[in-house]
C-alpha cells in the first residue's frame, strides 16, 4: 500500500472483516496487522482510530483492539415539538436569544481514541500542577472552618491576593471571587447591557464570549484587530454606529491571534470608551501562561483606570486545570454592587474549600516554579510547532507567532497560484474533516468571528497534546489533511470541466 491511502485501504480492510469476530472479540495484535498488511505501525494505529470513532471498536492501552458492542435500542421519543412555539416566544423588541455551545464545546470535548488533540483549551495532564494541587486541597481541607460558608464576595484574603496581583491601586474590596472566566464574563455581560443592545466584541473573539452574548440575547458587533490588538479608530467609529455601551477585548496574548494591545493603543481604547459612556470588559485569560521569552507583561488596563470604565476578569483555572475554577471580577464604583448581587443570585458563592486550596496553591513555593516551568515548556512547543508547520506545511500562513497563550491562529490559502479552491470560504470545514480522518482535531476558525470572516482560518493548540512527539506526529497528519483535500479539489475541478 502507498502511505497517503494504506490509512483508508486498511480500515476499510479492516471493517468488512468485523463480522468474523462476535461483539466484544479481540481483533489481532497490532504486531499481527502489522505483519499481515505490511503496513507500518502508525497506520494501523490511526486504522484502529478511525474504526473507534466511527463506534465500531473500542481500544483499551494494554489489551489491545475489540469489536463493539451493539448500542441498546432508545426508547421512543415523547413529541416534543412543541417546545419550538415555548422557546422561540420572544418579545417582537427583543433580539431572539439563541444558545450555541458549539464553538465551547468544541475544546471541551475529548478527541477519540488516537486523535491528536490541536483543538484542545487547556494543559495536558502533564503540564498541570497535578501534586501541587492535591497538596492545596488536602491542606486546605484541613483549615478551621473550612468547610463553613464563605462570605458571598469571597474570602478577604483571596481577594487580597488577586488585587496585589493585577497591580496598581486595585483593593481586595474591588474584587470579586468568582467561579472561573466563563461564569466572571457572563455575569458582566448580564449586568452591564440589557436584552437586545449591542456589545462590542474584537473580531475574531473567543467563541465562548459570543456564545455568552447571544444567549443574553445581545447582538454583537465586530471590531476588527491586528497584530497590535483592537484598532482603535474602528473602535471608536462602533461606538458611534451602534451606541454601544460595552466592548470586550482580550488585551494580553488575544484568544485567537495572540495578539497584545500596542502601548499607544491603550490608553486610546479607555478613552474611547469613556467618551462613549462605555465599560471595557477586559478578559485577562492566559496572563499565567506568558512564553520563557515574552519579556516584561504590560499590566491589566484595570490597573491604569481609577474611573471605572474597566471591569476585568482574571481566572486561575488556565494555568492550572479545567477543574480548579477560580477567578476575579474587578470593578470600581456602583457597577460593582450590580456584578455583586447578579453574582449571588446565580451562584450564590464559590465553594469555600476550593477558595481555601487557592490560597494554599499560590502561597506554596510550588507556585512559581510551576509557572516557569510551564513558561519554558509552552515557549519549547510553539518552537516546535511553528518551525513543523514551515517546513512541512508552508501553505497554511501564519501571520504572528505569539509569545504567550497556548495556540496558533493559521490562515488557509485560498485558491491562489498552485493551492486549491477547496481551501477558500468552504475549505475550512473540509480540511477540518479531513485532520479528523488522519487522526488530528483541530479547531475550525469560523465561530470565532461574529460576521462573516475574511479568510478560511484554523486554531492549533501546542499546550493540550502529550510533548514534542505528538506535535511532530501531529503536523504529520495535518500533511496528509491538506494532501486529501488538496487531491480531492483537483478531481472535483476536473468532473466540472
Amino acid at each position: 500500500m502507498h502511505e497517503r491511502s494504506s490509512v483508508r485501504e486498511l480500515a476499510d480492510r479492516l471493517r468488512s472483516e468485523l463480522n468474523r469476530y462476535s461483539p466484544g472479540g479481540k481483533l489481532p495484535s497490532s504486531r499481527a496487522l502489522v505483519e499481515r498488511f505490511r503496513v507500518s505501525p502508525v497506520t494501523v494505529s490511526r486504522a484502529l482510530a478511525q474504526l473507534a470513532a466511527e463506534g465500531l471498536v473500542v481500544t483499551r492501552p494494554g489489551a489491545g483492539a475489540f469489536r463493539a458492542r451493539p448500542r441498546p435500542a432508545s426508547p421512543s421519543a415523547g413529541d416534543t415539538s412543541w417546545q419550538e412555539v415555548a422557546l422561540s416566544a420572544e418579545g417582537a423588541d427583543l433580539v431572539p436569544r439563541s444558545v450555541d455551545a458549539s464553538g465551547v464545546t468544541a475544546t471541551l470535548a475529548a478527541p477519540p481514541p488516537g486523535v491528536i488533540e490541536f483543538n484542545g483549551g487547556y494543559l495536558h495532564p502533564s503540564l498541570q500542577p497535578e501534586r501541587a494541587m492535591s497538596a492545596a486541597l488536602s491542606r486546605a481541607g484541613r483549615r478551621p472552618g473550612a468547610w463553613g460558608r464563605p462570605p458571598v464576595e469571597g474570602l478577604p484574603e483571596l481577594r487580597e491576593w488577586f488585587g496585589r496581583a493585577i497591580g496598581g491601586a486595585v483593593t481586595a474590596a474591588e474584587v470579586l471571587v468568582s467561579s472561573g472566566g466563563q461564569t466572571a464574563l457572563t455575569t458582566a455581560l448580564r449586568a452591564l447591557a440589557p436584552p437586545g443592545a449591542p456589545v462590542l466584541v474584537e473580531s475574531p473573539t473567543y467563541p465562548g464570549m459570543l456564545a455568552i452574548a447571544r444567549s443574553a440575547g445581545l447582538r454583537p458587533v465586530p471590531v476588527p484587530v491586528d497584530p497590535d490588538g483592537v484598532k482603535p479608530e474602528l473602535l471608536a467609529d462602533a461606538f458611534r454606529a451602534t451606541g454601544a455601551r460595552v466592548f470586550v477585548c482580550q488585551p494580553l496574548f488575544q484568544n485567537p491571534t495572540g495578539a497584545v494591545l500596542a502601548p499607544a493603543r491603550r490608553g486610546e481604547v479607555l478613552r474611547i470608551a469613556r467618551e462613549a459612556g462605555a465599560f471595557v470588559v477586559e478578559d485577562d485569560f492566559v496572563r499565567r501562561l506568558a512564553h520563557e521569552d515574552a519579556g516584561p507583561l504590560p499590566r491589566p488596563l484595570v490597573a491604569d483606570d481609577p474611573d471605572g470604565v474597566v471591569v476585568y476578569v482574571g481566572s486561575l483555572t488556565k494555568a492550572t486545570s479545567p477543574s480548579f475554577r477560580v477567578s476575579a471580577l474587578v470593578a470600581r464604583g456602583p457597577v460593582l454592587e450590580r456584578l455583586r448581587a447578579i453574582q449571588v443570585v446565580d451562584t450564590f458563592f464559590v465553594p469555600r474549600p476550593l477558595q481555601e486550596a487557592a490560597l494554599e496553591l499560590v502561597g506554596s513555593p510550588a507556585w512559581p516554579r510551576h509557572l516557569r516551568a510551564v513558561a519554558a515548556e509552552l515557549r519549547s512547543r510553539r518552537d516546535l510547532l511553528t518551525g513543523a508547520l514551515a517546513l512541512h506545511l508552508p501553505e497554511l500562513a501564519l501571520p504572528h507567532i505569539p509569545s504567550g497563550g497556548y495556540h496558533l491562529w493559521l490562515r488557509l490559502p485560498e485558491g491562489a497560484g498552485g493551492t486549491s479552491q477547496a481551501f477558500g470560504s468552504g475549505g475550512e470545514p473540509a480540511f477540518t474533516a479531513a485532520a479528523l480522518r488522519a487522526g488530528v482535531a483541530v479547531t475550525p476558525g469560523r465561530p470565532y468571528f461574529s460576521a462573516e470572516p475574511p479568510a478560511s482560518h484554523i486554531r492549533l493548540s501546542f499546550a493540550a497534546v502529550a510533548g514534542a512527539e505528538e506535535i511532530a506526529e501531529g503536523v504529520r497528519r495535518l500533511r496528509t489533511a491538506c494532501d486529501e483535500v488538496l487531491t480531492e479539489s483537483v478531481r472535483h475541478r476536473a468532473r466540472r470541466l
